[in-house]
C-alpha cells in the first residue's frame, strides 16, 4: 500500500511542478509567459489523453509492465527538464510532455489495490489514492517555490527527477502481475478519437486568451470536440474491445457520480486558482498581499494536510453513511469555503483557513467517489472505470480554471494590470453556484433502488 500511494503522490507532485515555475521558466529560457504556460498546459493535456489508454492497458495481464514503462517515460522526461537553458526551451517542453504521461497512473494503482489487497484494505487504499493527486498539488507548489528561490529552476526540476526515479524503483519492487485471463486489447482508433476530442476540448476551455481574442476559434474547437466525441461513442458501442465499457455509464450511480465529479471539479479548482492568484496580487492594486511564490505555495499546505485527513476519515464514515452522503458533505465544505472567500478576503490568515476548508471538502469528496463507482463496476474494469472519472475531473478542473480566468478578465479595466476586486467575488459566487448544484446532484444518488 505505501508503494502505491507513493507512486500516485509522485506523479501528482511532478504534474504540479509547472504552475509555480512559469515566471522563472520565462526568465531563464527567454520565452514569453504565454509560451512558458505550456509547461503546465502540455502535461495536463497529455495526462488527460493518456489516462483512458493506460486505464484500458491496466485491465490486461501486462499491467506491471505498463506501470514500469510509463514510469520510465516519466523519468526520461524528468531528465530532460534538468538540461541547462542553453539546450533550448523545446527540450524542457518535451520533458514536461513525457512527465504528463504519468498522470494516468493513478487509475492503474487503484486497479492493483482492488486486485491484490484484502477487501478490508483495498477500499481505504483506493480512497487515499483518489486523494493523493490532490494532496500532491499542495506538496509540489511550496517545494518548487522554495527550491527555485534558494537554488534556481533546475533544482526544482531536479526534485522531480529524484522522486520519479525512486518511484520507478519502488514500483519495480512491489507492483505485482495482474491476474491472468484478462484481455489487453486496445482500440487504437478509439483511443485516437478520444485523445483528439479531449485535446480539442481542453484547448478550448483551458486557453482563456482564445475566447478574448479569437472567440470563433474557441467555438470551432468545441464543435470539433463534440463531433469527435459523438463519433467515438458510436465506435465504442460497436467495438468488441472498447477503450471504455460504456455499458457501465448506463448505471445511474456511475453516470451520476461522473456528472457530480464534473460540476464539483469546476467549483473546486476555481477556488484553488482564485486564492493563489489573490494572495500574490500586490497591495498597490487596492487588495491582495503581494506574497512570493514560496509563501503562495505555503497557502496550499492546509489544503494538502486537511485533504489527506479528510481522505483518511472517509473509510470509517462509510460504515455509517452512504457514499452519496459523503459526496454531498465534501461538496458542502467546498461550498462554504467559496462563500467565505466571496464575502471576506481582508486578512492573509483567511486565505489559509479557506484553503484548509477547501482541502477538507476535496479530500472527503475525492475519497468517497470511488466507492460510488466501484460498487457497480466489475473488478477487472476498475482501472478503466476510474480512468474515466480521472478524465472527467481533469475536464472539470480545466473548466474551473478557465471560468475563473474569464471572470477576472471581464472585471479588468482597460489598460489595467490587475482585475477589480469585485471580480474575485463574482468568480467565487459562480463557483458556489456550481457546488450548490453538486450537493443537490450528489443527494439524488440516494434515491431508493440506486447506488
Amino acid at each position: 500500500m505505501p508503494a502505491l500511494l507513493f507512486v500516485a503522490l509522485v506523479v501528482a507532485v511532478v504534474g504540479s511542478l509547472g504552475a509555480p515555475l512559469i515566471t522563472a521558466v520565462a526568465a531563464d529560457f527567454g520565452v514569453s509567459l504565454a509560451a512558458a504556460q505550456w509547461t503546465l498546459t502540455a502535461p495536463l493535456l497529455v495526462g488527460a489523453v493518456a489516462t483512458p489508454v493506460l486505464g484500458r492497458l491496466g485491465t490486461g495481464p501486462r499491467r506491471r509492465q505498463v506501470v514500469l514503462v510509463t514510469l520510465g517515460v516519466v523519468v526520461a522526461g524528468s531528465l530532460l527538464t534538468v538540461l541547462p537553458p542553453s539546450a533550448g526551451f523545446g527540450w524542457l517542453l518535451a520533458g514536461r510532455v513525457a512527465q504528463g504521461v504519468g498522470l494516468g497512473l493513478t487509475a492503474l494503482m487503484m486497479g492493483v489495490a482492488r486486485d491484490h489487497l484484502p477487501a478490508s484494505r483495498s477500499a481505504s487504499t483506493i480512497a487515499l489514492l483518489s486523494v493523493a493527486s490532490t494532496v500532491g498539488i499542495g506538496i509540489g507548489y511550496p517545494l518548487a517555490g522554495l527550491l527555485t528561490a534558494v537554488a534556481g529552476l533546475r533544482a526544482a526540476y531536479g526534485l522531480g527527477l529524484l522522486i520519479t526515479a525512486v518511484a520507478l524503483a519502488a514500483a519495480w519492487r512491489t507492483v505485482p502481475q495482474a491476474p491472468a485471463g484478462r484481455s489487453a486489447a486496445v482500440d487504437v482508433l478509439g483511443a485516437s478519437l478520444l485523445g483528439a476530442a479531449l485535446l480539442a476540448l481542453l484547448l478550448a476551455i483551458g486557453q482563456t486568451t482564445v475566447w478574448a481574442e479569437r472567440p470563433w476559434v474557441g467555438v470551432a474547437l468545441l464543435a470539433v470536440a463534440a463531433g469527435l466525441l459523438v463519433t467515438w461513442v458510436a465506435r465504442e458501442r460497436r467495438s468488441a474491445a472498447p477503450l471504455v465499457d460504456l455499458a457501465l455509464l448506463r448505471h445511474h450511480a456511475v453516470a451520476g457520480a461522473n456528472a457530480v465529479m464534473l460540476v464539483g471539479g469546476i467549483g473546486m479548482y476555481l477556488l484553488l486558482t482564485l486564492v493563489t492568484r489573490y494572495v500574490q496580487t500586490p497591495s498597490s492594486a487596492g487588495y491582495g498581499f503581494g506574497v512570493g511564490v514560496f509563501v503562495a505555495g505555503l497557502v496550499l499546505v492546509p489544503f494538502s494536510a486537511l485533504g489527506f485527513a479528510g481522505g483518511r476519515v472517509v473509510p470509517a464514515l462509510q460504515r455509517r453513511l452512504a457514499p452519496s452522503s459523503l459526496l454531498a458533505a465534501g461538496a458542502t465544505a467546498v461550498l462554504v469555503a467559496l462563500v467565505v472567500f466571496a464575502l471576506t478576503r481582508d486578512a492573509l490568515w483567511l486565505a489559509f483557513a479557506v484553503m484548509g476548508l477547501l482541502g477538507l471538502g476535496v479530500g472527503v469528496f475525492s475519497a468517497a467517489m470511488p466507492a460510488v463507482i466501484l460498487a457497480v463496476t466489475p473488478t477487472g474494469e476498475t482501472s478503466s472505470a476510474m480512468s474515466v472519472t480521472q478524465v472527467v475531473r481533469s475536464v472539470g478542473f480545466a473548466i474551473g480554471s478557465a471560468l475563473g480566468g474569464l471572470t477576472l478578465a471581464a472585471h479588468t479595466p482597460a489598460g489595467a494590470a490587475f482585475p477589480a476586486e469585485s471580480g474575485y467575488a463574482a468568480a467565487a459566487w459562480l463557483g458556489a453556484a456550481a457546488m450548490a448544484v453538486t450537493v443537490v446532484a450528489a443527494l439524488t444518488l440516494r434515491r431508493p433502488g440506486r447506488a
